[in-house]
């Protein structure tokens, strides 16, 4: 039996999107809450076949304890970002109704002549939920010959 091990809760939901939008049927898929509970569900899961998705970051904590482990780089939203293109994103921003408040965070000063990518992730990570919603979302909308790549190469190994 397979089981993927996610960090949070927007790596689930972005994997489970992307399958039901391929027709495939996704196996478990078990958030644990940040990569240092990696050793800890694989203690719990032994004789299962684990597969990781992980932020760059903290991928060694995942690489200590799985033998396969699909890497984000430098994360989940960022590989979205560079699959959909900023103009991608900002449409899946304005279907959202909250590109007026994106462009409002870009003109706060410490925003200001920051890239766009940085401007994003702040936009992605400074609401509650935001993370998650914004995850289905995005995976809902890039096209499937375009999907991230630590993505699709997880969801060709299960």
């Amino acid at each position: 039996m397979t089981i993927v091990l996610v960090e949070g809760e927007s790596d689930r939901i972005a994997l489970e999107t992307l399958a039901t939008r391929l027709g495939m049927r996704m196996p478990e898929v078990r958030v644990i809450g940040g990569s240092k509970g990696a050793r800890r569900a694989a203690a719990e899961l032994t004789g299962m076949r684990l597969l990781g998705l992980v932020d760059q970051g903290e991928r060694e904590d995942f690489e200590r304890v799985l033998d396969t482990v699909f890497v984000c780089d430098p994360d989940l939203e960022a590989e979205f970002v560079r699959a959909l293109g900023v103009a991608g994103v900002e449409a899946v921003i304005a279907e959202q109704g909250e590109l007026a408040s994106f462009r409002s965070l870009q003109r706060q000063p410490f925003q200001r002549g920051r890239p766009i990518e940085a401007q994003l992730a702040r936009f992605f990570g400074g609401r509650s939920g935001n993370k998650a919603r914004y995850a289905g979302l995005m995976a809902e909308a890039v096209p499937l010959d375009r999907v991230p790549p630590p993505l699709a190469a997880l969801l060709a190994a299960v």
